[in-house]
C-alpha cells in the first residue's frame, strides 16, 4: 500500500499555553519586538486575522475538513512558533510540560490523521535534552520544532548544545527548525518583511551554523528539518560551496556544505513549481517534504496540487508528497477511507453547523 500524503508543516494553538504566559514581562518584551520589526501596518493586519485564525488553529473539524479539501490525509501539528526564550527555568518547564501535553491531545483525537510535534525550552539546554525525551517516548510525539536559535547569544551550534543534538540523534527524533521574524530589527518595517525577507533569512542563518560547525558530521544520524523551502540558503547553497573552497577559515568540514546540507530535510513550501523544481534540484529528491502551514496566510491551502503541477516523474513525487515524510518522523499511520456514509465535512458545512448551533 502505498504511504498516505503527509503535511509535514501544521500548526495548532494551546489556549492553556497562552493563558499560563499572559502577563509575564518576557512575552510583553517579545511583543514590543515584533510589533517595531513589524512596522504599524503589518501590526494591524495581524492583529486582525487573530481573530479568523483562532478557530482554525484550536478547532479540530475544520483542521479535518482543511486537509480533505487539500487531499492530504495525514499532517503532523506542532505549535504556533513563537518563541519563549525570555522564560526562566521553572516558566519554561510549565510552558512546554503544558504544551507537549496539549498538541499530544489534540492529535490522540485523530491518531490516523494527526502525527504531535513537540517542543522544548532550548534556552536551558539541560531542560531541553529531558523535555525531548519525555516528548518522544512519554508522548510519543515524533520530534521536536526549536527555533533559529536558542535565544539571545546562542547560535543552534552552540557547545552548550552538544547534548541536545546527541539525543536527537540517539532517540531518532526530528528537530524541526522553524523562524519566527528576523533579528535585523527595524530594517523589516515595512511590506510585511518581517515574514517574507525575514523568516527566509533567519533560516538560511540557523542552517548555515549547522552546516559549518561540521555538526552534522559529528551526528551523520540526526534528522534536520526546515521551513519553508530552508529559507534562502537551499537557493544559493554555492555561495557557501564557493566560500568552503576558497577560504581556510570556512574550510570547517570534510564535505561541502551543500552535500552536510543534503543530509537535511525542507519542506515544498517555495509556492511556484518552477522553485520547487529548482528546491529538488537543489536538495535531492530525497529531502524534500510536502508543507502547508496550516492555517497562516503564508501558507497555501493547496500543497498536493502544486506538487503535481511541478511535472515530476512518480517516484519523485511520491517521495515528496508522503515517502519522504516517513523517513524523517517515522512510519506513517495507515489511513482508512470513508464509506459513503462518512463524507468528509466541508468548512462550509462546519460554519453552518456552528452559526445553526448558536441560532437555537
Amino acid at each position: 500500500m502505498s504511504v498516505p500524503t503527509v503535511d509535514v508543516h501544521a500548526h495548532a494553538g494551546v489556549p492553556a499555553v497562552d493563558a499560563l504566559i499572559e502577563g509575564q514581562p518576557g512575552l510583553a518584551r517579545q511583543r514590543e519586538i515584533d510589533a517595531a520589526t513589524l512596522g504599524r501596518a503589518s501590526l494591524a493586519v495581524n492583529l486582525k486575522q487573530i481573530a479568523e485564525l483562532g478557530p482554525k488553529l484550536v478547532d479540530l473539524e475544520l483542521r479535518l475538513a482543511a486537509m480533505d479539501a487539500a487531499r492530504v490525509q495525514v499532517q503532523a501539528v506542532s505549535t504556533v512558533p513563537l518563541p519563549h526564550a525570555w522564560a526562566d527555568r521553572e516558566l519554561a518547564t510549565r510552558i512546554i510540560a503544558v504544551g507537549n501535553e496539549g498538541i499530544a491531545a489534540l492529535c490522540a483525537k485523530e491518531p490516523t490523521r494527526l502525527l504531535p510535534i513537540g517542543a522544548v525550552a532550548l534556552q536551558h539546554p539541560d531542560l531541553a535534552v529531558g523535555q525531548l525525551v519525555t516528548a518522544v517516548r512519554d508522548l510519543g510525539m515524533r520530534g521536536v520544532q526549536i527555533s533559529t536559535s536558542a535565544g539571545p547569544g546562542r547560535e543552534l551550534d552552540d557547545p552548550s548544545l552538544t547534548g541536545f543534538w546527541a539525543a536527537a540523534e540517539e532517540l531518532g527524533a526530528a528537530v524541526l527548525i522553524h523562524p519566527w521574524g528576523c533579528t535585523l530589527g527595524e530594517r523589516l518595517n515595512a511590506y510585511y518583511l518581517f515574514n517574507s525577507v525575514g523568516n527566509p533569512t533567519e533560516t538560511a542563518l540557523a542552517l548555515s551554523r549547522i552546516v559549518f560547525s561540521g555538526l552534522l558530521e559529528r551526528h551523520p544520524r540526526l534528522k534536520i528539518w526546515s521551513a519553508h523551502g530552508g529559507g534562502y540558503l537551499a537557493s544559493y547553497m554555492v555561495r557557501a560551496d564557493h566560500a568552503w573552497a576558497a577560504r581556510s577559515d570556512a574550510h570547517t568540514t570534510v564535505e561541502p556544505p551543500s552535500a552536510l546540507l543534503r543530509r537535511t530535510f525542507v519542506d515544498s513550501l517555495v509556492y511556484t513549481t518552477e522553485q520547487l523544481r529548482h528546491l529538488v534540484g537543489s536538495m535531492g529528491a530525497s529531502q524534500v517534504t510536502l508543507g502547508s502551514d496550516y492555517p497562516f496566510d503564508m501558507g497555501v491551502v493547496d500543497p498536493v496540487d502544486r506538487l503535481e503541477a511541478a511535472g515530476f516523474d512518480q517516484a519523485t513525487t511520491d517521495a515528496i508528497r508522503g515517502g519522504n515524510a516517513a523517513r524523517l518522523l517515522g512510519p506513517i499511520p495507515t489511513v482508512e477511507p470513508r464509506t459513503h456514509d462518512e463524507a468528509p465535512m466541508t468548512l462550509l458545512s462546519i460554519l453552518d453547523r456552528n452559526s445553526t448551533e448558536e441560532d437555537l
